[in-house]
């Protein structure tokens, strides 16, 4: 659909712009997932409106002047013969709406854009507007009407949406929802997805504008729906976290203490109220989602705020009468809730995790990693690691109902390491080790069973030892059936892996065996480079005679020195030799 070439002419005008009308909301959602918004890129999406709106003037010889001069032309309803000149002015819109999103982002840093993002959204509105105009034309049909007015509404609510005016943001939205709601009873199933995707996009911020215009009840709504959707996103999702914070700073103020294992304890610090008051929402939301959707940094956060000089003074104070300060048994409660999340999660992620491995036992599939067994085995030491931290809390030490409670915890989870780490074994064929680990675990499982008593309630959330004992027993006789027929395969002594023994094939002529690495491009033949060998020296030769030997005398064949001086001198020039 990019383009104005790949729109052609099939019969009169008419048709050509109803048929607009049936694709019109999908021209611009297929737009905007190819060229940039599937993953946040307005600017992309932006240029990809700049180049579709030059090929369309283009196509339709409807130029804005030329290189020189600029001259503006409007889209009037008696040259509007072809569906794409309809088409013009819905990607100037989207152009300018683009534009818009795009100063939202860097907006964060820069709030002077924040002008320029308003003057992007009035044009878009202005677009829209002489959109909607035209669409009245008698040559288009009532449900194109309806989606230029649906859109006209959009806009329009996002601009008021940005200038704060409720009453006119909510009026426009709840147009643009109902017109959308009608066409898509309107159209098929299949048809009607976009529609109702636009729908649910526009509730919260028709719940938002709801909330500031007086209904008390909208912050509710609002809550359930970001469960739900696992966040909010575009518009809404800054002024929705920022509300949910300034709603629980305002419910903070009148929160003076927290009760925890029987003992009352006052809070003080504004930061640690206001999450204390954000629990309740993220159980809601560990009920609807897999995995936690509490960040460790807020717990961490909350503990930080406990660190500070005044409080540990008045920790001291209290500690030399022996008992454990408020300010400290505050400290361990944040702490208990810190790792209770990190080991709730990751027994999400072991459950999870422990599906994949049942499914890749049945499926068998290749080409990509599959989980193993010795994932969930990390997994299961971070969680005895932090149930031994829960141990260790300053002032729980003497509490024996959850030191009894933390026992019966660390049971189970050792049990079920022991488990996997048994499963890794029988993947590598050591069975012995295995079996061993099978009867740890049973007895792990026993010791559960048998000390659960009181405790029963608080272990329903842990996995159920009766499964597990129940697997265990049939697994150990799966082990005992593959360890006999291991161990009476003939082909077990003579295979590849037993034979081989490092040494090259010029070493091992005199012995037969089936060596598969011999085809292989590795081959091992010989030693190569061939390592030294002693050899024998070069001799050395010593001659001893010459010490006793005596040479003859040479005095008289050795020629007698010339004499010198001035006589020796004087004959030599006159040529006088003696």
């Amino acid at each position: 659909m990019s383009g104005g070439g790949g729109v052609r002419s099939s019969g009169g005008s008419h048709g050509l712009v109803r048929w607009l009308r049936a694709i019109k909301l999908s021209i611009v959602k297929e737009s905007q997932q190819q060229h940039g918004l599937r993953h946040g890129d307005f600017q992309r999406y932006r240029g990809y409106c700049s180049r579709r709106l030059r090929r369309l003037r283009k196509t339709l010889n409807f130029k804005m002047g030329n290189r020189h001069k600029f001259t503006g032309k409007k889209v009037t309803e008696e040259i509007l013969s072809d569906n794409r000149y309809l088409l013009l002015i819905l990607m100037d819109a989207e152009r300018a709406w683009s534009y818009a999103m795009q100063l939202k982002q860097e907006a964060n840093t820069e709030p002077r854009k924040r002008f320029h993002l308003l003057s992007r959204l009035r044009k878009a509105v202005k677009h829209a507007e002489e959109l909607e105009r035209l669409c009245e034309s008698n040559r288009v049909d009532a449900k194109t009407k309806l989606e230029a007015q649906a859109y006209m509404a959009y806009l329009t609510g996002m601009l008021r949406f940005e200038h704060q005016e409720w009453k006119a943001a909510m009026e426009a939205f709840n147009k643009c929802k109902t017109i959308y709601e009608k066409l898509a009873n309107a159209f098929t199933e299949e048809q009607a997805v976009l529609y109702n995707q636009r729908v649910e996009e526009i509730s919260p911020n028709i719940r938002y504008c709801a909330y500031n215009i007086g209904d008390q009840s909208a912050m509710n709504e609002l809550m359930q729906m970001r469960l739900r959707s696992g966040g909010t996103e575009g518009l809404l999702a800054e002024k929705l976290e920022a509300l949910i914070t300034q709603t629980r700073a305002k419910q903070a103020a009148t929160m003076s203490e927290v009760e925890w294992r029987g003992r009352t304890v006052p809070v003080k610090i504004d930061k640690v109220r206001i999450f204390l008051l954000g629990l309740a929402d993220n159980e809601a939301a560990i009920a609807q989602v897999t995995i936690s959707p509490l960040h460790p940094f807020e717990v961490s956060h909350a503990v930080f705020c406990l660190h500070c000089p005044q409080k540990q003074r008045e920790h001291s104070l209290e500690n030399d009468s022996g008992k454990v300060s408020n300010i400290q048994y505050l400290h361990s409660y944040l702490t208990y809730i810190k790792l209770s999340t990190a080991i709730k999660r990751n027994e999400s992620m072991a459950k999870s995790l422990q599906k994949a491995l049942l499914q890749q036992q049945r499926s068998d599939e290749d080409g990509k990693r599959s989980p193993r067994p010795q994932d969930l085995i990390r997994l299961y030491d971070i969680i005895l690691q932090n149930l031994v931290e829960l141990t260790q809390l300053p002032g729980l030490e003497e509490d024996k109902n959850f030191q009894k409670e933390i026992g019966l915890k660390t049971l189970v989870y050792k049990a079920y390491r022991c488990f996997f780490i048994a499963q890794s074994y029988v993947l590598v064929k050591k069975w012995s080790e295995a079996l061993v680990l099978y009867e740890r675990v049973l007895k792990y499982a026993r010791e559960v069973q048998s000390g659960a008593g009181a405790h029963r309630n608080s272990l329903k959330e842990l996995p159920d030892v009766q499964d597990l004992i129940t697997q265990v027993n049939a697994e150990k006789y799966s082990l005992q059936a593959a360890a006999i027929l291991d161990a009476n395969d003939p082909h077990e002594t003579e295979s590849p892996s037993q034979v081989k023994d490092g040494k090259p094939l010029s070493e091992r002529f005199e012995t037969f065996c089936l060596d598969p690495s011999l085809v292989s491009k590795q081959v091992s033949l010989v030693h190569f480079p061939p390592g030294f060998q002693p050899i024998p020296c070069k001799p050395l030769f010593f001659d001893l005679a010459l010490n006793h030997v005596a040479f003859p005398p040479l005095e008289d064949k050795v020629e007698q020195k010339a004499k010198s001086g001035l006589t020796g001198y004087i004959k030599g020039i006159f040529g006088f030799k003696s």
